[in-house]
C-alpha cells in the first residue's frame, strides 16, 4: 500500500510564511496539506487538498500517557489521526498502529527530518499510513522528496520461463507516462493477478529505434497492471492523468501519471512461466524493444527462452473489481 505524504502548513503565525510552505510543498510534489481555516483562499496556489484540524482529521500532540489515550480513543471515529510530539518516542506509534488496524482510521506521524520519516513508515514492519512533514523552513521540504518517489516497496520473485510462442495479432497497449524511467524500471503486467511480470520501459537503445524512457509497451488489452492503491486495472481502462505505479528491479516504487495510452493492432507473443508449482502467463507485443526485467539486466521477448529467469510480483488470493480478496481462484 502506498504511504501518504502530507505537509503541515498551519504552524507559523504569519500567513505569508504559511503560504511559502504551501508553495514549496506543491513544487516538491506534495498534494495534501494541513492548513488553518482562514487559509482556504490559498487553494489558488495550485492543485492540492487542504485539510484543517477537526475536518474529519484530528491532530493530537502526545506529551503524556493521557494524550496517548486520547489519540487511541479516536480509532474508527475519523478518517485520520495525525500524531505530533516535541519529545517523540516510538512506543506511542506502535500502540497506534496496533489499535487502529482495521478501524478505517489512518495514522500519520509528524516528522521534522527525513530519517525519522523513514523510521515511522517502517515501524512494526507495517509502518504508519503516512507522514506529515513538519518544518519551519520551506526549503527543508525538498529533503523529503525521495519519500514521494519511493514511498512503498514491493517484493519481487524470480520466475522461470517455461514457454514462449507466437500467437494471433492482438490489441496492444502502450502506456506513455509523464516520467522518465531508467533501465530496470517499468510496470507490473500479467494475465493473472497472482503473477505480474516486470515489463521494462523503452529506456535502452535497441539499435532500431531511439530510446523512449517514458514509455512501457505494456501488453494486451486484457492484462492487469498494479496501481498505487494496491488494486489492479485492465490496461484497456487506463486514461490520461490517471496514476500508475513505476517499479524497479529492487522492488522500490514510485507514482507517475498516464500521459496517453496507444492501442494498436500488433503481432503478439505468449510467455508462460512457473513459480514453484504454480504456472502463470502474460501476453506482450512481439518486438525486440519489449523486455522483461531480470535480476541483472533485461531480456527482449524476441530472445527469451525456456529456463530464463525474470522478475515478477507473486501474490496469493484473488481479485474482485481490482481489489484483493481472500478466496480460491484459478486463472488459466
Amino acid at each position: 500500500m502506498t504511504k501518504e505524504i502530507w505537509v503541515r502548513a498551519d504552524m507559523p503565525d504569519d500567513k505569508e510564511e504559511r503560504k511559502e510552505l504551501l508553495i514549496s510543498a506543491i513544487e516538491s510534489g506534495v498534494t495534501t496539506a494541513i492548513v488553518r481555516p482562514e487559509d482556504a483562499d490559498l487553494s489558488s496556489l495550485g492543485k492540492m487538498k487542504l485539510i484543517t484540524d477537526g475536518d474529519d482529521v484530528r491532530i493530537v500532540d502526545i506529551r503524556s500517557p493521557k494524550d496517548q489515550e486520547k489519540a487511541l480513543s479516536l480509532a474508527g471515529k475519523c478518517s485520520a489521526v495525525v500524531i505530533s510530539s516535541s519529545d517523540w518516542t516510538i512506543i506511542p506509534l506502535e500502540n497506534m498502529i496496533a489499535k487502529f488496524a482495521g478501524t478505517g482510521t489512518k495514522v500519520l506521524a509528524c516528522a521534522s527530518d527525513p530519517e525519522n520519516a523513514v523510521l515511522y513508515l517502517k515501524t512494526m514492519e507495517k509502518g504508519a499510513d503516512g507522514v506529515v512533514i513538519s518544518v519551519d523552513d520551506p526549503g527543508e521540504i525538498r529533503r523529503f522528496s525521495h519519500l514521494l518517489r519511493d514511498s512503498s516497496g514491493l517484493e519481487l520473485k524470480e520466475v522461470e520461463v517455461t514457454a514462449v510462442r507466437n500467437i494471433e495479432m492482438g490489441d496492444r497497449v502502450c502506456v506513455d507516462t509523464v516520467s522518465l524511467m531508467s533501465p530496470g524500471e517499468g510496470m507490473l503486467i500479467g494475465s493473472q493477478a497472482g503473477c505480474l511480470f516486470l515489463v521494462q520501459s523503452e529506456s535502452e537503445d535497441s539499435g532500431y529505434v531511439a530510446p523512449r524512457p517514458f514509455r512501457v509497451n505494456a501488453g494486451a488489452v486484457h492484462a492487469y497492471t498494479l496501481t498505487p492503491e494496491g488494486k489492479t486495472r485492465y490496461l484497456e481502462e487506463l486514461r490520461s492523468g490517471e496514476p500508475v505505479m513505476i517499479v524497479s528491479r529492487n522492488g522500490s516504487s514510485r507514482i507517475s501519471s498516464v500521459g496517453r495510452c496507444k492501442i494498436e493492432v500488433r503481432p503478439m507473443i505468449l510467455i508462460e512461466a512457473r513459480y514453484g508449482n504454480d504456472r502463470y502467463s502474460t501476453i506482450l507485443q512481439n518486438a525486440e524493444t519489449v523486455k522483461l526485467v531480470s535480476s541483472d539486466g533485461a531480456i527482449s521477448v524476441t530472445e527469451l527462452e525456456p529456463g530464463d529467469k525474470v522478475l515478477a510480483r507473486i501474490e496469493g488470493g484473488s481479485r474482485h473489481f481490482g481489489m484483493r480478496i481472500e478466496g480460491t481462484l484459478r486463472e488459466i
